[in-house]
């Protein structure tokens, strides 16, 4: 998708100069492509139109209104990571259960907001912050859904300082310790724990790495449901990896089909 290109030596974006837009808004300024923005979203919605996903767009990527609005048009829910995101997808009419929260070192202000506006889930990084989520919702009095943020301890080629998915990193919670938190739902009674999340890191452009987790995380829900618990929700974390130089990564479609 090359909708910046050179005509005439005229820089466009899709059929609009580029000098149209700076001569009437000035500099620095920011130009999107409405069409890549759609295409890059429609290409993964086919590509799982068997699952009927949501599709959550990663609000910390960018949360310029005008981007929010063009994909929550198309069908996109959005992953927030701050009480700001959640504002601004509320502000475009997103549907709160599209919205999921993510992040670590969720405040009390952040996690009121959230519950006030009917998100559909809340993925939890540590037993700490379980707790921490249960107590808001008890003094709410209400009963909300989160979702395990399962570290599945899988590698995956990418930069070091992405990698989340191996116990080196320290991200999720282990397979063990989430055993036990399901096996004490007892102690969380403002909680349903009606999901497993995971993140293996960013700009990974094969789909092996994914597809040993998932395995692994299905596996781990299997166990689960033969135990009696319900488990209503796999959130796939991390993006298709993109081209910054000579990177050849995967399609959506090859993505889907592994």
């Amino acid at each position: 998708m090359h909708d910046f290109k050179y005509k005439n030596n005229e820089l466009y974006c899709e059929n609009v100069k580029v000098s149209t837009i700076v001569n009437k808004v000035g500099t620095p300024c920011y130009i999107y492509s409405h069409h890549t923005l759609v295409d890059h979203f429609t290409k993964i919605q086919k590509a799982f139109a068997k699952l009927n996903p949501i599709i959550c767009y990663a609000m910390k990527a960018n949360d310029n209104l005008a981007v929010l609005k063009t994909l929550h048009n198309y069908g996109a829910g959005f992953d927030i990571v701050s009480v700001g995101e959640l504002k601004k997808a509320l502000k475009i009419g997103a549907d709160p259960q599209k919205i999921v929260f993510a992040s670590v070192g969720k405040t009390e202000e952040e996690i009121i907001a959230a519950i006030k506006a009917g998100i559909l889930l809340f993925n939890v990084e540590s037993q700490p912050e379980l707790e921490h989520i249960n107590r808001v919702a008890k003094g709410m009095k209400k009963i909300i859904q989160v979702a395990l943020r399962i570290n599945p301890d899988v590698e995956a080629p990418t930069h070091a300082k992405i990698t989340t998915g191996s116990l080196k990193n320290k991200f999720g919670i282990d397979l063990k310790t989430s055993w036990k938190i399901f096996c004490s739902q007892k102690n969380y009674l403002n909680l349903k724990i009606s999901g497993i999340h995971i993140h293996i890191g960013s700009q990974i452009v094969v789909g092996d790495p994914f597809v040993k987790a998932i395995k692994r995380i299905v596996h781990f829900i299997g166990q689960l449901r033969s135990a009696g618990f319900e488990v209503q929700y796999l959130d796939i974390g991390g993006g298709l990896g993109i081209i910054y130089k000579n990177e050849r990564p995967q399609t959506a479609a090859q993505f889907a089909q592994k």
